[in-house]
């Protein structure tokens, strides 16, 4: 299991964002730069995402970034936009500690659910949302909107 120790830990800086782009990228390998992901997360921020970081020492094991939205539907809820641990770190554990606390947030802010979007083809992380407690309820359907 997780053979590092690890310290959770909220990335509200700049340079603390920078740090985590390269683990970032590897689950949105769309961010064109670390610029690019430090002003997303600038806009992200006004809207009530954090981002959560494992850390062993400096370096960034594992992320995420969730935020507090509510709706007709699930009511008030903590959505997970990303969660990734760094490939090479993979296995160790360090999704189920963040998972964990997310539940842990999720909780403490008087949310009565934890969502998640994942694509159909992730089948791995499927079987880790389930080992966790989470259940497929829905399909999300989208259209790009072009300008």
């Amino acid at each position: 299991m997780n053979t590092l120790t690890t310290v959770a830990q909220y990335i509200d800086d700049k340079d603390g964002v920078r740090s985590c782009y390269p683990v970032m990228a590897q689950l949105r390998p769309h961010l064109a730069s670390e610029d690019d992901f430090l002003a997303r997360w600038s806009r992200q921020v006004a809207d009530g995402y954090r981002l959560l970081a494992l850390l062993n020492g400096p370096r960034v094991v594992a992320l995420a970034g969730f935020r507090v939205q509510e709706n007709l539907v699930h009511g008030r809820f903590l959505y997970v936009d990303d969660l990734v641990t760094d490939e090479a770190l993979r296995g160790g554990g360090h999704g189920e500690q963040l998972m964990t606390r997310l539940k842990q947030e999720a909780r403490a802010l008087g949310c009565g659910k934890l969502a998640l979007d994942t694509p159909l083809s992730n089948a791995l992380g499927h079987r880790f949302y389930f080992r966790n407690g989470l259940l497929a309820t829905s399909l999300r359907f989208n259209i790009a909107i072009k300008g």
